[in-house]
């Protein structure tokens, strides 16, 4: 087999690997391991393969991961998700439609201290699920608007998925997070704008609640001071340079501890759960990244990259061809590959080609979670949908689908409005100078 066709032919295997549920990080180092000895003989192979794991788990940065993951998984056991979505709801859960716009905001502000989708639909999920219901909401839109919501935590910093671009593509994890904060909030205005249009429609899908009264909202509002205080430390101390990302990250993850031991939930058996999972979900990640290192040495040498920049540029497409394209790629490989999986699948080749093309970087680091984001409620493999389905007694899978397709619509007019208007993503971290 020719370098040309060992590329394309090393990602249709490991995608039918994937079918047959080898795990990702399992299939990309076997097919890596392989392919690099086809193409680059025993010993170059060996002497390479010897260094890529240690590489791929050990450079700079890699630290972040574990004190994130293990600022998320403390921010949930202390309860700051309830009180999160009580204060939000407060305030709009008098409208039609306000308590499922209360889950999207609520689930927006859990994503900037958990950094996690899944983490954040479930967390979100078990307060918003009964509540919802108990008002008289439908399944579909409540479901769909937790889902919806969900996809928030890998978006808005601290975002999992932007700190292993950062790493993988050697561009500031700071710029990236600054990148994010703009579409963050534009992507929460449109969640909220679906939910205000569906239930306009069919105003039996969400009916309105009781106002509260002035002095209740205030008590709920103070309540949130603590997830308020920890927010502003760890992503207004790396906007203001006051922190570097691991320094943050790890005050971050103090933080939460505090927060835990203060609310008197650090109990030994919650610091060990807390620990355990802290430790399955980074060993999870560094197994991917250690797959991902092989697989893409396999890339580098099979000449995927050119062959495709030639490819794309013998077609004669604009650089906005070339970005649809790499946008209705991912779009597609969104229904049958989780978020993390399939960027650290792709992110080499793509990013190449796309910074060819003349894009910036952390615009496109940027743009392509947000795409990564349509794949997490896409059946039929939407992380999110299964995530709420196994946490909400009685959900249907095909009760969240039904809900689903306006949210999807809404992520497609981000998608247009970020490339459209690329400095929306951009103007921050060149302020602030982190770019």
């Amino acid at each position: 087999m020719t370098a040309q066709l060992a590329g394309p032919a090393g990602f249709a295997i490991v995608l039918l690997l994937i079918a047959f549920r080898v795990p990702i990080a399992i299939a990309m180092a076997l097919v890596g391991t392989v392919g690099a000895i086809l193409l680059g003989g025993w010993d170059q192979a060996a002497y390479i393969l010897s260094n890529l794991p240690y590489e791929a788990v050990s450079g700079d940065g890699m630290e972040v991961v574990p004190l994130f993951i293990f600022m998320g998984v403390f921010a949930s056991f202390s309860g700051l998700s309830a009180n999160l979505y009580n204060g939000v709801q407060a305030f709009i859960g008098h409208r039609r439609g306000g308590i499922a716009m209360a889950t999207v905001g609520a689930s927006a502000i859990f994503g900037a201290i958990c950094g996690s989708s899944l983490a954040t639909a479930a967390t979100i999920g078990r307060v918003a699920m009964p509540e919802m219901r108990s008002r008289g909401y439908a399944d579909s839109l409540a479901a769909a608007s937790v889902a919806a919501g969900g996809t928030l935590g890998v978006l808005i910093p601290p975002s999992i998925i932007l700190i292993l671009y950062a790493i993988m593509t050697r561009n500031s994890i700071g710029a990236l997070f600054s990148a994010a904060l703009v579409p963050g909030l534009i992507a929460t205005a449109l969640y909220m704008t679906a939910i205000t249009i569906q239930v306009a429609r069919r105003p039996a899908l969400g009916p309105a609640g009781a106002r509260l009264s002035l002095a209740d909202r205030t008590r709920s509002l103070l309540r949130i001071w603590d997830a308020a205080l920890l927010i502003v430390l760890v992503i207004g101390g790396i906007y203001g340079k006051v922190f570097s990302p691991t320094e943050a990250a790890a005050v971050g993850a103090g933080g939460a501890l505090v927060i835990t031991a203060a609310r008197g939930r650090l109990t030994r058996a919650v610091l060990k759960a807390g620990i355990a999972e802290t430790a399955a979900m980074t060993g999870m990640i560094f197994l991917i990244l250690l797959g991902a290192a092989i697989f893409n040495y396999f890339v580098e040498l099979s000449g995927l990259t050119e062959m495709l920049t030639g490819a794309i540029q013998s077609t004669g497409l604009p650089p906005l061809g070339v970005l649809i394209l790499v946008i209705a790629f991912y779009i597609v490989l969104g229904c049958f590959m989780d978020s993390l999986s399939m960027v650290l699948l792709t992110v080499v080749p793509m990013y190449n080609l796309i910074t060819g093309a003349g894009y910036d970087p952390v615009w496109f680091g940027v743009l392509l979670v947000c795409v990564a984001e349509i794949g997490l409620i896409t059946p039929p493999i939407g992380m999110n949908l299964f995530v709420l389905q196994g946490t909400t007694p009685g959900l249907k899978l095909e009760t969240i689908v039904r809900g689903i397709l306006p949210f999807i619509l809404a992520d497609v007019v981000r998608i247009a409005i970020l490339v459209a208007v690329p400095g929306l993503s951009l103007f921050l971290p060149r302020m602030l100078g982190l770019s």
